[in-house]
């Protein structure tokens, strides 16, 4: 079975650069960082879950961003390798939190607990990266450091939820990583609509203000020690009481929960495949 459905919509911005203009531990498991500048100006906002390729310093003032193909696709990733170690950036997926058009900021949540380290936004793409240990990896060193001043470069890769038009009920179920994406989804909805989110976090204080429409029930799971994530978002999303007419599903997160969300609302509850939009974000040994 397939890990994802998300497609790329590549934006005409091509390659953004901005620089950390804030940065904050917000709770146990996640640092938001805030980036700004003028070339965000020019950021194509949708909404909802919008990811992009985040290009990441990890040489330090050696980086380069120049050098990137303004599309992340199979013939810019292949430019991508090619390019120096020595000052070529890291690049992960993330989902925008937050955009302020009117200021030209934009918020990134990383997940940095002691766990995996998963980027929270489609990692299915051409070129995507790896889930190494906190510690190994990279993202999330760079953001527990709090790396105010540090230049980044993004590449809008678009939304993967696609809402369906005629249905008024929403499911979304997902865990930390996919934490970003659920909220911004909910912030977006329309206002009548109804439905479930399911979101699974690591720690009670990782649960984040929501926007939610008034007829949306959200659900905090927090998961128990030593519990396979997204293992109690999908046994909550299987405990869902039965509903009646279409229905607009996104299921995100550990492999394992997209697949077995998608295969759960298929099989067991009548949704159609077009109807739900899912991702393995990431995926656990």
């Amino acid at each position: 079975m397939p890990s994802s459905n998300i497609a790329v919509a590549h934006a005409e911005t091509g390659l953004v650069t901005a620089e950390v203009i804030r940065a904050e531990r917000i709770s146990p498991s996640f640092v938001r960082l805030t980036i700004g500048g003028d070339d965000l100006r020019t950021w194509r906002h949708l909404g909802f879950d919008q990811w992009f390729r985040l290009a990441l310093p990890v040489a330090g003032d050696a980086t380069r961003f120049d050098r990137l193909a303004d599309k992340f696709d199979t013939r810019g990733y292949l430019r991508y390798l090619t390019l120096p170690k020595a000052t070529r950036p890291a690049i992960r997926n993330y989902t925008v939190r937050e955009f302020r058009p009117e200021s030209a900021e934009m918020d990134i949540d990383f997940v940095v607990h002691g766990g995996d380290e998963h980027d929270g936004a489609p990692s299915t793409q051409v070129g995507a990266a790896a889930a190494p240990a906190e510690l190994a990896g990279v993202a999330a060193p760079w953001a527990v450091s709090l790396p105010l001043g540090a230049r980044v470069a993004l590449i809008d890769q678009g939304c993967g939820y696609r809402p369906v038009a005629e249905a008024r009920r929403v499911v979304l179920a997902g865990d930390e990583s996919a934490l970003p994406a659920v909220l911004g989804i909910l912030r977006d909805l329309p206002r009548d609509t109804v439905g479930d989110a399911i979101i699974e976090i690591p720690d009670p204080a990782d649960s984040q203000p929501n926007d939610a429409p008034e007829g949306v029930n959200v659900h905090w799971i927090s998961r128990a020690h030593g519990t396979r994530p997204g293992e109690a978002a999908l046994s909550s999303l299987r405990a869902l009481p039965v509903w009646q007419g279409p229905v607009s599903a996104f299921v995100a997160g550990e492999q394992r929960l997209a697949t077995g969300g998608r295969r759960h609302l298929i099989g067991d509850r009548g949704v159609e495949k077009a109807a739900i939009d899912f991702c393995g974000y990431w995926r656990t040994k």
